[in-house]
């Protein structure tokens, strides 16, 4: 075994690591990554799997087929990077030298890395598991996550900025329904279809409202035809600039980020049937909402397929009667009747690797609870004159191995926020009820 005099670094790898991104056996650079023999054996048990961990799984157990051609994975095969990889056996290290219970796997592996500290390797143990990397650090290991995917959530793409600026700017903005970028004070360049709020410094309610111009280094006022969508006004000034992005069918995809009650899901549903019903840019509305785990083959449920997909799309028949009420649609129709005519077509995630999905409006809900990898099969679907639109809140995942840094929703609108074919909203102000409002903020 090295020692740590060389300066590099062992990388104790959990399981749960592998699952959640194939890739990571490579993504150590010129340090050294130990994958223990019991993780080995928990991804046998997920290659079968016809979802996105067996994906994973394969992936990797396919990596290591080809890393040991180039040697023994006992004794360490070497990395693209100058770094190198090898499995650690049950025998290759003393199991017992710490005080955790038999049998259980995560303890195995947190054993292994134990072993080869003791050894006097630099030894970093990386989980998604919380409570593993707890346990490591009770055994004084330096413990952390797989980061490779994440983004700085306290510093998070909110798709707009306020700009300070003069009153003459201003006015001349509202004259000429624009303005050049190198006439404002800009800290940083601004994004594709990033809006800018233009406060007045001498005056502060003196204000205007602009969107960086499509493809131009300049800023232009909203369009007055997007002020409404499908008869709903905007309550706040991000749901307005939310509504700029959804009806602009230049932009393809548009991120919408919000706890509960900012009105995510329901503008993307107004604004799919605006653009589909009304102005016959697409040719359905397809809305798609993740089982947790995605893939999870919804035939576990009982009843036909629509009566399995009622269940986890509930959500979406409460906005669409909304939207479908009274004096809001501007047609007469029902939810069911929309459904029954192909106009609104509810689909699980589960089938949508290999499809190629053309001219239709694709709402993905609750969008938080996917990989970065998910998120890029499902962008990968969309064809042409397809607007794909991702909603969901990074405060409320249920899937265990995702935080608010490392989810698929807010690592695509980080990573893909310079695009002029990409919009991003931050929705920040609950307006389904006072109560919802109270809710949000205080509990």
């Amino acid at each position: 075994m090295a020692e740590a005099s060389d300066g590099k670094k062992t990388f104790v790898l959990d399981t749960n690591v592998l699952l959640h991104n194939a890739a990571a056996v490579t993504s150590f650079a010129e340090n050294r990554v130990v994958i223990p023999i019991h993780v080995l054996e928990e991804l046998d048990r997920f290659k079968s799997h016809n979802d996105e961990l067996g994906r994973n799984a394969r992936g990797v157990v396919r990596t290591l087929d080809g890393l040991r051609r180039g040697g023994s994975l006992r004794k360490g095969v070497p990395l693209e990077l100058g770094g190198d990889l090898r499995i650690v056996l049950r025998r290759d290290v003393e199991e017992d030298v710490v005080e955790l219970e038999p049998g259980v796997t995560d303890n195995h592996i947190l054993c292994i890395a134990y072993a080869l500290a003791q050894r006097g390797e630099r030894v970093v143990f990386v989980s998604k598991d919380i409570n593993a990397r707890v346990k490591a650090d009770a055994l004084g290991l330096t413990a952390t996550d797989f980061e490779k995917q994440v983004v700085d959530f306290e510093r998070f793409y909110a798709g707009w900025r306020e700009v300070k600026t003069t009153s003459e700017i201003i006015d001349r903005f509202y004259k000429d329904n624009g303005l050049p970028l190198n006439e404002l004070a800009l800290a940083e360049p601004l994004n594709g279809n990033e809006f800018v709020l233009l406060r007045d410094e001498a005056n502060g309610k003196h204000t205007a409202l602009a969107r960086r111009r499509y493809g131009e280094e300049a800023i232009e006022s909203l369009a007055k035809d997007f002020s409404k969508v499908w008869n709903l006004s905007p309550r706040s000034a991000e749901q307005r600039m939310a509504i700029e992005l959804l009806l602009d069918d230049r932009i393809r995809l548009v991120s919408l980020v919000g706890c509960a009650g900012t009105g995510k899901t329901l503008l993307a549903l107004a604004a799919g049937l605006e653009r589909t019903v009304r102005g016959q840019a697409y040719e359905k509305v397809l809305v798609s909402r993740p089982i947790m785990p995605m893939g999870k083959d919804i035939g576990y449920l009982p009843g036909a397929k629509e009566e399995k997909l009622s269940h986890w799309m509930q959500p979406i028949f409460d906005n669409l009667k909304y939207l479908l009420s009274g004096r809001r649609s501007p047609v007469k129709a029902s939810e069911d009747k929309l459904i029954e005519q192909g106009t609104v077509v509810l689909e699980a995630l589960t089938y949508i690797r290999g499809r190629s999905i053309s001219g239709q409006f694709h709402i993905v809900d609750e969008a938080q609870n996917l990989t970065p990898h998910e998120i890029k099969t499902i962008a990968s679907r969309a064809g042409e004159k397809t607007k794909l639109v991702f909603t969901g809140d990074p405060y409320q995942i249920d899937n265990p191995y995702l935080d608010s840094a490392s989810n698929g929703l807010t690592y695509a609108a980080e990573r893909l926020k310079e695009s002029t074919l990409v919009g991003h909203m931050v929705l920040t102000k609950s307006e389904r009820s006072d109560l919802a409002s109270l809710a949000a903020e205080k509990l």
